[in-house]
């Protein structure tokens, strides 16, 4: 082989060489790319993740909503933003004050042990009820039950005087009435479903939507307020004409000789 075409043979080779690392760099370079695009796609899609999570998370929830929402006062309430609520026959002379948490297991103790006394006194005009809720559990045991229990009672007083007691009786009874950590009443399902029970209310188009749409969820916080500012602190508490009735009764007989002499002065 002639020097020249040996030269010409290193020349060409050193030229294929080349060209086959620049189509090598050139692969790496577009993979590089490839690689940089995707990282990029995955970085924007973990911040718009995140971005959503945080949008929802900041979002308003319903009870934040609640208490900007116009209030609607149920019928059979009177007072300062429909907070009072007084049951029994007009003739009837003393009032007695009940403060209940619908979430409390002990105002279920309570409700399960006197409640039927209670009917038979308000029939028999004995006294007046008048009934103020609280919601201070759904602090203690976060959640919303006791709010979400208040507002469907109001929708059950917008009903009637009747159905709200009645519906009172059956969220408080052994076989509705959840421990105060199950925030069960915080489902509108379940409180329609024990809803059911009552006649007035089971097939309610009007109390079901009520509800279903939160519509008396501002009146059942102003009603919580009603009960911060009158210095009760547990539930249940009863007062007759605004005097305490303590030790708090047990029973049908016990509680009968307590309003007796509460009445009695």
């Amino acid at each position: 082989m002639s020097a020249r075409n040996s030269q010409a043979n290193k020349a060409a080779a050193r030229e294929k060489l080349r060209a086959e690392r620049e189509k090598q760099a050139k692969k790496a370079k577009a993979r590089r790319q490839v690689f940089v695009a995707a990282g990029v796609v995955g970085a924007l899609a973990l911040a718009g993740g995140v971005g959503y999570l945080v949008v929802q998370a900041n979002k308003p929830g319903e009870w934040d909503k609640a208490a900007d929402a116009a209030l609607v006062q149920p019928k059979n309430t009177t007072g300062e933003n429909g907070t009072t609520v007084v049951i029994g026959k007009a003739e009837a002379k003393k009032t007695l004050e009940l403060y209940e948490d619908s979430r409390c297991p002990i105002c279920a103790t309570f409700e399960q042990a006197v409640g039927a006394q209670v009917k038979t006194d308000l029939d028999a005009g004995k006294y007046k009820i008048q009934y103020i809720g609280a919601t201070f559990l759904d602090k203690g045991f976060p959640g919303s039950g006791s709010k979400n229990a208040l507002s469907a009672l109001g929708a059950a007083l917008n009903v009637s005087p009747e159905a709200f007691l009645e519906y009172k009786t059956a969220l408080y009874s052994a076989a509705n009435h959840p421990e105060e950590k199950d925030d069960k009443f915080a489902k509108d399902d379940y409180l329609l479903s024990v809803a059911d029970q009552v006649p007035a209310l089971k097939d309610n188009a009007g109390f079901k939507k009520d509800v279903t749409d939160g519509t008396y969820n501002r009146w059942a916080l102003e009603m919580s307020k009603a009960f911060d500012k009158s210095g009760v602190t547990g539930t249940p508490t009863l007062k007759m004409d605004g005097k305490k009735i303590d030790p708090l009764p047990q029973s049908p007989e016990a509680f009968t000789a307590a309003i007796d002499k509460a009445i009695a002065g």
